[in-house]
């Protein structure tokens, strides 16, 4: 890792995209599917590789790998760009969004800081990139991913948090995202 830059863009990498002011925005159903549809695609169409994940209220931890002939940056880059808009007219035009006014004077305050958003921004603009180099690091980012529904009171058991790959590597369930299944070493 060079600071917060991804320079081994078909490695794997631990990223955790944030969204601005730590905004609870997933907490409604709605903005965490368009975040796995829009991981969906970016699987079919850019060359993502989903190893690992979990969705929080106002974060995503992801172990994640470009495939050869795509770069990490620009499938991140991408969702984010895609994920922002679809989010963003989603909190805009649903009438049963509560905290519309709010969410929308936090993502214009964020957005006169960032040259790249005109009105809104939803995202921070870092995804603190660690590339994952040893079958230790993997390991333990592997359970820090899963253990966080947990340590937020959200379950119980790992497994049964829905936006989660931990129902995959514990029981063999299928999870909402296809997993990527790394080399036997990664995950013992």
């Amino acid at each position: 890792m060079n600071g917060h830059k991804i320079t081994n863009q078909n490695n794997l990498h631990f990223i955790t995209p944030t969204i601005v002011g730590w905004m609870d925005v997933f907490t409604r159903k709605i903005y965490k599917d368009i975040v796995i549809d829009s991981l969906k695609f970016c699987i079919e169409n850019k060359g993502l590789s989903v190893h690992s994940y979990v969705i929080m209220s106002n974060h995503l931890h992801l172990i994640v790998s470009a495939d050869e002939g795509f770069t990490l940056s620009d499938i991140i880059r991408d969702f984010k760009r895609h994920t922002s808009k679809q989010i963003i007219s989603e909190i805009l035009t649903n009438s049963k969004e509560s905290r519309q006014e709010w969410m929308t004077k936090l993502m214009k305050y964020y957005a006169k800081f960032n040259s790249n958003n005109k009105e809104y921004q939803l995202w921070q603009r870092d995804n603190h990139p660690i590339e994952l180099m040893s079958t230790k690091w993997v390991k333990a980012r592997i359970d820090y991913i899963h253990l966080n529904p947990i340590r937020a009171g959200l379950v119980d058991r790992a497994e049964d948090y829905l936006y989660s790959s931990a129902r995959y590597y514990i029981n063999g369930e299928e999870p909402l995202l296809t997993i990527q299944e790394l080399d036997a070493d990664y995950v013992k």
